[in-house]
């Protein structure tokens, strides 16, 4: 029988890309939390709660309240705002691979909650056999492909990301099993698994969308994807034609453009620069097209100032941001809700990793709805059969995860 997690949550467990890894939790119901949209109450949190580890989420539609914006598609999940909180356990995972308690006093519940954890990611488990169904047909995404391609040729936008999601719905499933499945297959460096008030995060995201290590802040946005072949000579071939991909370089700089021009907000003088171009990566259902961006803040910039800067991250927006982020309410049937938003910590230095949340289950389980939301860049170069396909290819190892394919 699955462990209920309402006496542990919220929970957080992220993967580190150097190796390390988090696992969040609490043990009392009484814990520091701030969950809305007020910033400057979020800045007094972040200044009272200085040397503890916080854990936090941010939704995609923060967007409405930065930019005057507004939201009116159905919310099929329900995670909203943002939630940052000081968890009463918090275990990291050391370069040796034992995880050490950092934060909190160890007992006897959470000693179990976390071997509990641990023994159901390191098991194998059945597949759920969950069929996932598009909804809008095929026929639908090329109409709105079209109408997308109309506002590019005006110049309303250069560029747009422009999902669509595949659900289920009356389903009773078991989130934590699932994400062990997930995080096998896909081995992505930013994998979570986040619980809070009934409603599940399962990300297996390739993305960072922000870092800040003392006053350096990197942006590392993805655009352009290949999918990854059986055939060494086939895969080495599309690893090859991703990165030579005329049309791919141009979403991806667009995009890293966009990054540098929100950075320069917050940034120090002439402290924004490119680390890396076009790096290309490799993932197990896809190679990325990568690029790494810099600057330089003030000592005493804000959290507040640093979100409003920069969020949404312009890899789920596209360009121009606010012009796109308006395109993107109009043409998409749903709310992002935390798809396209982002989940991380912040250490008790004031450091923080944040990843995009991409490649994800969204799970609520007091309604049994069940979504998968994917997407792709669209400039007017973009083909809709291509386009179509890549989301295909994103959503591969989530349908592998949900329909009985190999857990291994």
């Amino acid at each position: 029988m699955e462990l209920s997690l309402d006496d542990f949550g919220p929970v957080f467990y992220l993967d580190d890309p150097n190796g390390n890894g988090f696992l969040a939790f609490n043990t009392s119901t009484s814990f520091p939390k701030i969950h809305a949209k007020d910033f400057k109450a979020l800045d007094r949190f972040i200044e009272l709660h200085k040397g503890s580890y916080i854990f936090n989420y941010l939704c995609y539609d923060l967007k409405n309240q930065i930019e005057h914006l507004h939201s009116n598609n159905p919310d099929h999940i329900g995670f909203e705002g943002f939630l940052f909180y000081v968890p009463s356990h918090v275990y990291k995972k050391s370069k040796k691979g034992e995880w050490d308690l950092v934060q909190g006093n160890a007992d006897t519940k959470s000693d179990f909650f976390k071997d509990y954890f641990f023994k159901t990611l390191g098991s194998k488990h059945s597949f759920e056999n969950i069929a996932l169904k598009p909804d809008f047909e095929k026929d639908s995404y090329f109409q709105k492909f079209e109408q997308i391609q109309a506002h590019l040729q005006r110049g309303d936008i250069y560029e747009v990301t422009f999902c669509q999601t595949f659900s289920a719905k009356n389903k009773a499933i078991a989130p934590l099993k699932i994400f062990a499945n997930l995080q096998k297959s896909a081995q992505a460096p930013f994998t979570s698994f986040v619980y809070h008030d009934k409603k599940y995060l399962l990300c297996a995201s390739p993305e960072r969308f922000l870092k800040r290590t003392a006053n350096v802040l990197i942006s590392q946005p993805i655009k352009g994807t290949a999918p990854r072949s059986k055939d060494k000579n086939q895969d080495n071939l599309n690893k090859a034609q991703l990165l030579a991909s005329k049309k791919e370089r141009s979403e991806n700089v667009m995009i890293v453009d966009l990054v540098r021009n929100d950075l320069s907000r917050i940034a120090e003088k002439n402290s924004v620069s490119v680390d890396e171009l076009f790096g290309i990566y490799s993932f197990p259902t896809v190679h990325q097209m990568i690029s790494t961006i810099r600057a330089e803040i003030a000592p005493d910039c804000k959290l507040s100032d640093i979100i409003k800067a920069l969020f949404p991250m312009g890899s789920m927006t596209g360009a121009p941001k606010i012009s796109a982020m308006k395109i993107i309410e109009e043409q998409e049937d749903f709310r992002r809700g935390l798809f396209s938003g982002t989940i991380g910590y912040i250490a008790p230095n004031g450091d923080f990793d944040w990843n995009v949340v991409i490649r994800s289950i969204l799970y609520n389980e007091s309604s049994g709805d069940l979504v998968c939301p994917v997407g792709s860049a669209i400039t007017l170069k973009a083909d809709a059969a291509a386009e179509y396909q890549e989301c295909l290819w994103k959503l591969s190892t989530l349908t592998n995860v949900l329909n009985g394919g190999n857990n291994t």
